[in-house]
């Protein structure tokens, strides 16, 4: 791979990103040049692009032929308030999670596996679930239902469950929010999102269902722009001490780290380039919802050349990517 393959490899982003249609809801002809012109990791589809299933089936089809290494295909279908595929493409309709927390894990893995399956079958083969993050601040608006619990080891229960459910369906799944949303006032989606945790707290609290569903074996972890005070003054998705420090190095974790939005509102004091080098400096894998490819790519490449990145930083991300994809037959094998 080129550096600047490897560099959009790394990036998953919105169709209407690379593709010229809004919404794209159709691949066509353009479709392979555009991936040779942008050779992106992944896509992840909003509600606007999914008409019905065979429509989805044959755009993803279609994307996919065109890339050379295979795409991500993903989306955020939780239940309830956060489901692309339920509400537009008829798949079967789950509730909030916080709504079955008190029916067991049987029930969290069901759950996970009727979506995880449901998915694949439209041809998804990533989901940005479940969320992780405990329901633990009542004033807590962003996660509120999303959460499958209010309480640490019941949320830390049912999150292993879930992860084992989605394992099993053929899906990969995504633990979110690391290192947790549940506790904050604010909305990251509109600007900054705070917890006044300690480590110590969020070690014996909220981070009780990321260590347990990593352990049943989740494919990624998603870093969210939450600033915990006690450890760093920046959010999580731009912080070498929480990304690598806490997650990395303290929790053993040595799989795939995404970002959460680039787009997002806790973000928006910042260029799209310093955006990307900043989380690629904190340890990130994958960039999430890239708005400007050409500014990233050219970003990353003069930080390569300033030292403030290392290429055998990019090629330990790439290499955790592509494994990713060959364990999960993403890759396509001639």
């Amino acid at each position: 791979m080129t550096l600047r393959e490897k560099l959009c490899h790394l990036m998953i982003v919105r169709p209407e990103t690379i593709f010229d249609e809004k919404p794209v809801v159709s691949a066509g002809e353009a479709t392979a040049a555009a991936l040779a012109d942008w050779p992106v990791g992944g896509i992840v589809f909003a509600a606007d692009n999914l008409q019905s299933r065979q429509q989805t089936i044959a755009m993803i089809d279609g994307m996919q032929a065109g890339s050379k290494l295979g795409l991500f295909i993903c989306a955020d279908e939780e239940g309830g308030v956060v489901s692309r595929l339920m509400r537009k493409l008829g798949t079967t309709w789950l509730d909030s999670m916080f709504s079955y927390k008190d029916e067991g894990p049987d029930r969290a893995y069901l759950n996970a596996y009727t979506i995880g399956s449901d998915m694949l079958s439209c041809r998804f083969n990533l989901d940005l679930a479940p969320v992780a993050d405990v329901l633990s601040n009542p004033e807590n608006t962003v996660i509120g239902e999303r959460a499958y619990s209010d309480d640490f080891a019941q949320a830390a229960e049912l999150i292993a469950a879930a992860v084992r459910g989605f394992g099993d369906s053929g899906v990969i799944c995504c633990l979110k929010h690391f290192p947790g949303h549940g506790d904050t006032a604010e909305d990251s989606h509109y600007g900054p999102a705070v917890t006044y945790k300690t480590k110590d707290e969020l070690l014996a609290g909220e981070l009780l269902p990321f260590i347990s569903g990593i352990k049943a074996g989740a494919g990624m972890v998603m870093a969210g722009h939450i600033t915990v005070p006690d450890i760093d003054d920046k959010p999580a998705t731009l912080s070498h001490a929480i990304i690598t420090g806490l997650l990395r190095e303290e929790l053993g974790w040595d799989g795939v780290v995404i970002t959460d939005g680039l787009d997002m509102g806790a973000l928006s004091g910042l260029s799209e380039g310093e955006k990307c080098v900043l989380c690629f400096a904190a340890g990130a894998d994958i960039l999430l919802g890239v708005s400007d490819l050409p500014e990233a790519v050219a970003a990353m490449e003069r930080a390569l050349q300033e030292g403030v990145l290392t290429e055998e930083q990019i090629d330990k991300s790439v290499l955790r990517v592509l494994k990713l994809k060959l364990e999960h037959g993403i890759i396509p094998m001639e």
